[in-house]
């Protein structure tokens, strides 16, 4: 979440906007990702020009010869006029290049073809850009956060339970399921696409250069997919992923649950924040969908299409809301037996109700699958996540030190801390790297010790019989156990001849007052 100096300088901005005539929040918002995103083409150009000289190695640039005035760089030492120029013109200017990134048919140059200029004043032009040059957005989480401020501003944001998912969340279910070179990963509720962006984050991390390069074709046209309809976050979307390496984004332009996608058995991974509390017109909802659950809820449709979008085999991380876990009516009960009964589901993760604060305090749950089609369900591993490192106000202030929790969240378990009483304390704060490393640990049973943990600890395995016995119930109160401490009252006696002397000195006291 943003707060201090970089909002006050996101306001800024926005301010700007607003007194050079454009009011329109959409209006603001796409205009300021189109500069940010030309920022970061830049950014990108620059680093691959840097590594280009280091490793002697030659590279695709973004920009031509002829195209050198469309960088940041450039753009922003030129006179106010001569600048806007190069935006305004709709022939060979700064848009229709931008237009032009991708291959032809790509859908990242279809939803680009969207993309105007929409600053009519040079002046408003040359001050956003004085401000944008000013902030450090170097960090992707800096980046994301940005987004986040962005999209809260949109009239209607947040409606439908659509919540941005906090990165270091994010970057925690990437970690535990582990993506693969060979993996087609989706995300059917994609946003500004932070699970995809994430997972090829980790992809480049865990590769070396040369297994990158041996799947480039598959990394730029199939690995990543996701649907959304909304036409900025499609662009927004879109051009996150390109400036993450991936050239031709594969974003399909359709409301997933809808009867208009009929994608299936498609995917090795799906990693997913769908819409809460939404609902859809039973005439729209795609007819197989309905066979699995009969309901127009989207948490429960959305979980239906990642059953029919994976293959056998695939795997799902998906974060639900906590009624999903024990909501008693048929399409729930329904679902959860779905998915226990005919699948694997490997763990429940149950997530701070102060997760998705300032937006919503909703309580939620990380549940992680596997399709089988055939059942496999043995034990289920619970967890409850108690703290996630930062805050469960409104604020959400860090509570660890940025560096631990940047390489924490991100599954590098044994940086920045050593000594068992540090990692204690820091577990007290924050729970990410215990779950990482206690659920990698489920692959080797011989050697975790997850089955001997007692109901009473945080995490701990439940048999498919229980929760079978349970109408399938995954809500972890149901299996948790809590240890009440007893408390030892004093004799009554004592207490009233406590509150007999409490009450002479108060007289006393009242003598003295009066007197």
């Amino acid at each position: 979440m943003i707060t201090g100096e970089l909002k006050s300088q996101i306001d800024q901005i926005w301010n700007t906007f607003w007194t050079g005539g454009i009011s329109n929040t959409i209006t603001i918002v796409e205009q300021l990702t189109y500069l940010i995103f030309i920022k970061d083409l830049d950014e990108t150009e620059t680093r691959n020009e840097r590594m280009s000289k280091r490793l002697n190695k030659e590279f695709t640039p973004i920009f031509g010869a002829d195209q050198q005035d469309f960088r940041w760089k450039n753009l922003k030492e030129m006179d106010v006029n001569e600048r806007h120029a190069i935006f305004s013109n709709t022939v060979d200017g700064i848009f229709p290049f931008i237009r032009s990134l991708g291959s032809e048919k790509s859908l990242f140059s279809t939803y680009m073809k969207g993309a105007t200029f929409g600053i009519s004043k040079p002046a408003v032009l040359d001050q956003v850009m004085e401000k944008l040059e000013r902030l450090d957005m170097s960090n992707q989480d800096i980046k994301g956060d940005i987004y986040e401020y962005l999209l809260s501003k949109l009239e209607g944001g947040g409606t439908a339970g659509q919540f941005r998912t906090p990165r270091h969340i994010i970057k925690m279910m990437v970690q535990m399921m582990q993506p693969t070179l060979e993996d087609t990963i989706s995300d059917p509720a994609a946003g500004t696409a932070g699970f995809l962006v994430a997972a090829k984050e980790y992809i480049d991390k865990h590769y070396d250069v040369t297994e990158l390069d041996k799947h480039r074709e598959h990394i730029n046209k199939d690995m990543f997919s996701g649907s959304e309809f909304d036409a900025t976050m499609l662009r927004i979307a879109s051009m996150n992923l390109f400036l993450h390496g991936v050239e031709e984004p594969n974003i399909i332009d359709v409301d997933a649950i809808s009867k208009d996608n009929d994608i299936s058995d498609a995917y090795t991974l799906i990693l997913a924040n769908p819409p809460f509390k939404g609902t859809i017109d039973k005439e729209s909802i795609a007819p197989g969908l309905r066979n699995v659950t009969d309901t127009t809820k989207t948490e429960l449709l959305f979980l239906a299409l990642m059953l029919r979008q994976l293959k056998k085999g695939g795997r799902a991380a998906v974060i639900v809301p906590d009624g999903v876990m024990f909501g008693s009516g048929k399409a729930y009960t329904s679902i959860r037996e779905e998915i226990v009964a005919n699948h694997k589901l490997e763990a429940v993760i149950s997530l701070p109700s102060g997760i998705f604060q300032p937006y919503s305090g909703v309580s939620t749950a990380i549940i992680i699958f596997i399709k089988t089609d055939n059942g496999g369900t043995d034990n289920v591993w619970f967890y409850d996540m108690l703290a996630d490192g930062k805050s469960l106000d409104q604020k959400r202030n860090l509570l660890v030190d940025a560096d631990v929790f940047e390489a924490f969240s991100f599954g590098d378990i044994e940086d920045g801390l050593s000594a068992v009483e540090d990692l204690k304390n820091l577990h007290d704060k924050f729970n990410l790297p215990d779950i990482i490393k206690r659920f990698a640990s489920l692959k080797y049973p011989k050697q975790s010790t997850e089955a001997q943990r007692k109901r009473t600890d945080q995490s701990f395995l439940v048999p498919f019989k229980e929760i079978k016995a349970n109408d399938w119930d995954l809500s972890i109160n149901r299996y948790k156990e809590i240890v009440y401490e007893e408390v030892e009252y004093d004799e009554p006696e004592i207490i009233m001849e406590r509150l007999r002397k409490l009450n002479e000195e108060r007289g006393l006291l009242m003598k003295q007052i009066q007197a």
